[in-house]
């Protein structure tokens, strides 16, 4: 057996999703409703989201099951491969073994199709005929309109402005599959008019993304709003990439000393590392680490309380790591990981020790990004390149302490349309930005109040 490139057969996709709500220690407190203040009942997110969905959403069942034509899906690319970086152990003089998990083979080229098929599949089901989503760099929007061309249904995006200009192949990959993109803050929704008002030149951010395409779908009744990441039911959809990773460890015997995952509003943290979770609370050694921008430093600056999940105030309040739903994070070129607050299953484990975090400055994850591509032949998304810069950390620290850990991290797409930000950088023209601590604490002023 090849134990540098492990693949599994396709009857080895994942039968059932794993959900981490059935073993938590402690469970994140429930969603307040912005319009009752009091926890959130079903029906009021009936209107932007369907039955399934909102039951997958709040149980505590260990396993649910793939649907049959989901599974058909995403055996496009499914199950993806488990491959030794051993170029990149070499070249960095380390007894460490490096293995990553390569979700960038997924027709939209991220880890984000595996919920975007879930989504739209329900959705379908529920008779709607539009789905709205925001996405920041793109890879949610392309994996949102990739899947709703499966079923035959109406996509419209609100693409975070600053990566709407960063990165137009997103944007024209979207358009392929027969989506609908708009800048946002844009003029066709109340929540983008008033940020215009407030700042004609906004960048625009995830938060307001949010408020834009939730605003839209709560006011026509064929149409429902996907969330690329943050609800526990896209978490959910995303343990397919732990579970098939723990089948290809097993397969080669071998287990992961620490996991890296790179940790905007959770989602691909949650898809690689919630399988392994559970196994450190049965008592397994296991390190999961989430990785962010230090300029968007939700868990490692961020406070632990309720907040809107969106600008305009429109989501439920959540409990979760948040810098504020004011915030707007500075340009980055990892768009995806732009995001205020935090997936509450994230926060809550992070809360509860059983995670950890750090952050990782701009200049920092595209050196290591460049590094990965020359060793790996790889270009990876620039969000995933964070994982990338804390694996190397821990190796070199490896290679001064001697130890020959199992680092594990999730490649969770490629970069090919991200061309624009790696000529940035290799131009020089790409800076660091430093912990925007002051608009923060403004942010954090206007947290909601919650009894």
């Amino acid at each position: 057996m090849d134990k540098d490139r492990v693949y599994l057969d396709k009857s080895e996709i994942p039968k059932q999703w794993y959900n981490i709500m059935a073993d938590m220690p402690k469970l994140p407190a429930p969603p307040i409703s912005p319009i009752t203040g009091k926890p959130v009942a079903p029906e009021e997110l009936l209107a932007i989201f369907p039955p399934a969905l909102l039951e997958q959403e709040m149980t505590d069942k260990r396993w649910i099951d793939i649907p049959d034509e989901v599974r058909e899906i995403i055996s496009l690319w499914r199950p993806s491969p488990l491959i030794r970086a051993r170029r990149l152990e070499k070249a960095l003089g380390t007894p460490a073994k490096i293995y990553y998990k390569h979700e960038g083979v997924s027709p939209a080229g991220s880890h984000k199709t595996n919920t975007a098929v879930a989504q739209a599949y329900y959705n379908k089901e529920a008779g709607i005929k539009r789905l709205t989503t925001e996405t920041g760099a793109g890879q949610w929007g392309s994996a949102l309109s990739f899947s709703c061309a499966q079923f035959g249904m109406e996509c419209r995006v609100y693409m975070v402005k600053v990566s709407y200009f960063q990165k137009p192949y997103r944007k024209a990959f979207m358009k392929m599959f027969g989506a609908e993109i708009f800048p946002s803050p844009s003029e066709l929704t109340n929540a983008g008019r008033e940020a215009l008002k407030r700042n004609p030149d906004m960048p625009g951010s995830l938060g307001l993304a949010i408020s834009e395409a939730v605003e839209e779908a709560a006011g026509r009744s064929d149409t429902n709003y996907a969330l690329g990441s943050v609800l526990n039911h896209v978490c959910l959809h995303q343990t397919v990439i732990g579970l098939e990773t723990q089948k290809q460890f097993a397969k080669i015997g071998a287990y992961p000393d620490m996991i890296f995952a790179s940790c905007g509003g959770g989602s691909n943290f949650a898809g690689i590392a919630f399988p392994f979770v559970l196994d450190k609370i049965n008592g397994k050694k296991v390190t999961a680490v989430a990785v962010e921008p230090a300029s968007c430093p939700t868990l490692t600056k961020g406070i632990y309380t309720y907040d809107y999940g969106d600008v305009a105030k429109l989501t439920p309040i959540m409990q979760m790591y948040t810098l504020g739903h004011d915030f707007e994070p500075p340009a980055i070129h990892s768009g995806g990981l732009r995001y205020h607050g935090e997936s509450p299953l994230v926060s809550a484990l992070y809360n509860q020790g059983l995670i950890t975090a750090q952050s990782v400055p701009q200049l920092e994850v595209f050196s290591s990004a460049l590094m990965f591509a020359k060793e790996e032949g790889i270009v990876p998304a620039p969000e995933s390149s964070h994982a990338i810069a804390a694996t190397i950390k821990e190796a070199l620290k490896c290679k001064e302490s001697g130890e020959a850990k199992t680092l594990l991290f999730c490649l969770s797409g490629h970069g090919h349309f991200d061309m624009m930000s790696y000529e940035a950088f290799t131009d020089g023209k790409l800076e660091d930005y430093a912990y925007p601590e002051a608009a923060i604490a403004e942010s954090l002023k206007n947290l909601p109040e919650v009894k």
